[in-house]
């Protein structure tokens, strides 16, 4: 996260005593990315989070490939994945490579038997239908639709959703998701240049210091495998914490549009990156204003980098048959582009509202069962008519 933030009591010095009114020690815990060398934040509990009852049998939760290697654009029907009470059991990983992995899911219960912990990947949740809370040790946010849900590795967490209709698109990425450096001064601030501000950030609330002993169960995720851990109290008894790692959201509705008189490169969409990938969102905006433009984008071989859109709402004037949920994947190597019509059928349009999201991968994606089973498998001849 790039500006400092605190919540609740913390002592004037780091790393020295502080007390309870009882006259015994709060415990302080360092939450540090990247060993010593990067961002952290410094949080102060009331009793040590090293306190385990137990530690039960492990189990995987790997994605199953089942294309490791493919060149052809395919579509997947997201809104097919089906509904699961539980959270976890609902997530169902469609695209995956060493960088990231692309889950969809419809959760309909809450968290509320067990905590998660994701320990491999910062975790980015896209609310496209429901709304809910996620509980933190650092506080509370508040999530609704088009709401981003950016939670850094290690963070455990639960999800309170508002009622049963819920969809998510999880992308876990194994290394930091940031803002694009070109939209950040030397101090890392935004600039004004970008797409978005400070003050679009939503940062957690409403500290909630838990003095609660018993049993607490975790499930706690890495190198694809969950282990379950019981501890003795419960993990949100922060009494304060400082430091420029925690949870955030910043909503796809706050993205600024980026236009030009011509049309404009995917870049200018960029919201996030990570190591070998950027994330992208594409609101409602208004079109090139060039007297000879062609809003609909020119047909693009992107040599470098596989194209996942996850189409959100609204009218798609360079597609066809885009239905909620969908997903798009167009491998690098092969040309892709408008559909037939739409190219000198967008010529004298005003604007759009459509919205999505892109995820660019320099690495190229595989695709899994569950991918393959929600599959529109004649999308590839989608351009012949």
């Amino acid at each position: 996260m790039p500006f400092y933030n605190k919540l609740g009591e913390i002592p004037e010095k780091r790393h020295t005593q502080f007390r309870k009114p009882d006259g015994t020690l709060y415990h302080e815990e360092l939450f540090s990315t990247e060993g010593f060398s990067n961002t952290y934040s410094l949080l102060y509990h009331l009793y040590p989070p090293t306190k385990i009852k137990q530690v039960g049998e492990a189990y995987s939760v790997e994605p199953k490939v089942v294309l490791s290697k493919q060149l052809k654009h395919r579509s997947l029907h997201g809104f097919k994945i089906k509904p699961a009470d539980d959270y976890l059991e609902s997530r169902k990983a469609v695209l995956v490579n060493s960088d990231l992995h692309i889950s969809l899911a419809a959760p309909r219960k809450s968290m509320t038997d067990y905590f998660y912990k994701n320990v491999d990947a910062d975790e980015m949740i896209f609310c496209h239908e429901g709304s809910g809370t996620l509980y933190t040790m650092y506080g509370e946010l508040k999530f609704v639709y088009g709401d981003y849900i950016i939670i850094p590795r290690g963070t455990l967490y639960q999800i309170h959703f508002n009622t049963e209709e819920n969809r998510l698109f999880i992308l876990e990425s194994f290394s930091p998701i940031e803002f694009p450096k070109r939209y950040l001064n030397k101090v890392g601030q935004l600039m004004e240049h970008s797409p978005f501000c400070e003050r679009d950030i939503k940062t957690p609330t409403n500290l909630v210091t838990n003095d609660i002993q018993g049993d607490f169960f975790f499930k706690i995720k890495k190198q694809g495998i969950i282990y379950p851990y019981q501890y003795a109290n419960h993990p949100f008894d922060l009494i304060g914490w400082d430091g420029y790692v925690y949870p955030w959201i910043f909503s796809i509705h706050n993205f600024e549009p980026i236009t030009g008189r011509v049309h404009q490169p995917p870049p200018v969409h960029q919201t996030f990156e990570a190591r070998n990938f950027v994330v992208c969102s594409f609101v409602p905006r208004m079109f090139d204003y060039h007297p000879l433009a062609i809003p609909a984008p020119y047909n693009h071989s992107n040599i470098d980098s596989d194209e996942i859109l996850y189409y959100v709402d609204g009218e798609f004037m360079s597609r066809k048959h885009v239905e909620r949920g969908m997903i798009t994947l167009h491998p690098g190597g092969i040309p892709h582009g408008p559909h037939p019509g739409t190219y000198e059928g967008s010529i004298g349009k005003k604007e759009t509202h459509e919205l999505a999201l892109m995820v660019d991968p320099f690495r190229p994606l595989q695709l899994t069962e569950e991918a393959l089973g929600i599959e529109d498998k004649d999308y590839y001849l989608s351009w012949l008519s």
